[in-house]
């Protein structure tokens, strides 16, 4: 069987209604960046960060998954599809995807502050200050903030060069390190791009641009490659 290798971002999501970070509108219109998502604000004011993914969670949970996150479950009748997700939220889970690698976090887990390889499901309860794990060690979100390292970004580059096909759907491709991920696409692959807006994919490989949102660019896509 062949090999997929998928690159999701928030725009997968935004039509399940999750705001979205960068576009009007979206979350961190809302936010200052440094007061809730860096461990400089997580040392300054713990209680702030916690509300802020508190209400994120919920967000999440009460969103269910869309079209686009349906049809890429249906790709798995065909080849074997690995799903690399910029989203904390879980809706590729829940819509039926088996392998799904979230490179930024998880927003229904926590982590100890003292051993990060210490990780707890916490489903869709609040996380709170004096929530601590087995060391004693308060919790904090799993969540990778900005100036953080990314784990999991080797096995995400590994992925990707095993494709015969990368998709990338619904992301702007400015973040790094996710971004850098085109770079380890393997000569011959196919590589298609769903997105309706601008992407700033610097790469001389032939890459098919779908300029749709993911609900409806992604099921044509599957639509095309199931019937290869």
């Amino acid at each position: 069987m062949k090999k997929i290798a998928i690159l999701t971002g928030s725009g997968i999501s935004a039509e399940s209604g999750l705001k979205t970070f960068r576009d009007s509108g979206g979350l961190w219109e809302e936010y200052r960046i440094e007061e809730v998502a860096t461990y400089e604000a997580w040392e300054k004011n713990p209680e702030m960060v916690l509300d802020f993914y508190n209400q994120r969670r919920k967000q999440a949970l009460a969103a269910k998954p869309n079209i686009a996150h349906l049809a890429l479950v249906q790709l798995e009748k065909k080849y074997i599809v690995n799903i690399i997700t910029q989203n904390i939220d879980d809706l590729h889970e829940r819509a039926g995807s088996t392998n799904v690698l979230h490179l930024h976090g998880e927003i229904t887990k926590a982590r100890s502050t003292s051993n990060p390889n210490l990780i707890y499901d916490i489903d869709g309860r609040d996380l709170k200050l004096g929530d601590k794990c087995e060391l004693g060690s308060q919790l904090r979100p799993h969540i990778v903030w900005f100036g953080e390292a990314v784990p999991e970004i080797e096995n995400a580059a590994r992925m990707v060069n095993d494709a015969d096909i990368f998709i990338i759907i619904g992301t702007s491709m400015n973040v790094y390190p996710a971004s850098g991920l085109i770079n380890y696409v393997k000569n011959g692959a196919d590589i298609y791009s769903v997105d309706p807006g601008i992407q700033a994919i610097e790469h001389n490989l032939p890459i098919i641009y779908i300029k749709e949102n993911a609900g409806t660019g992604v099921p044509k896509l599957v639509d095309k490659l199931l019937s290869e």
